[in-house]
């Protein structure tokens, strides 16, 4: 029996459930008064810079609070340890997503396995805007940038 049977890899989907950390009633300006002093600081710098710059606040999941920097080099999302973003928690793939950066910046989720979600909505490419709430795996981040047409958007999904 063993030498017929073809070994099989098992893959799971393991559903959170989609939940958003800000209230549908606080705009952007309001959760940047609500930092602390230290984040409102760079959050401040990122407005001002004159390259193309962003910053991910993760206010939900095991890094809360941490902050992470993108610029128009754009990065990598992923539980792989060389990705310019490592969420390390077994609900996030190793090569989950992408920011890249070409005019605007556009967040794509590289065929994850739990998917990824942009404002409480199942994400494949969509353009950011500041407020934005990326949703990957247990991890809540919130998209701030200095070069955003408009803030708090729904995603456009293509």
């Amino acid at each position: 029996m063993a030498a017929a049977e073809v070994e099989r890899e098992v893959t799971t989907t393991i559903s959170l459930g989609v939940r958003p950390v800000l209230d549908a009633h606080v705009n952007l300006d309001t959760l940047i008064q609500s930092l602390d002093a230290d984040n409102q600081s760079v959050v401040a710098q990122v407005l001002a810079a004159n390259e193309p710059t962003a910053l991910l606040l993760a206010l939900k999941g095991a890094g809360r609070g941490n902050r992470f920097m993108v610029n128009k080099s754009g990065t990598t999302i992923g539980r792989a340890v060389d990705s310019g973003i490592f969420l390390d928690d077994v609900t996030v793939s190793r090569k989950h997503a992408t920011i890249t950066f070409d005019q605007e910046f556009t967040f794509t989720d590289s065929g994850s396995l739990n998917g990824s979600y942009l404002n409480n909505e199942r994400a494949t490419t969509s353009v950011l805007k500041s407020g934005d709430e990326i949703q990957i795996g247990k991890f809540h981040l919130v998209f701030i940038s200095n070069k955003s047409s408009g803030t708090n958007s729904k995603s456009d999904n293509k």
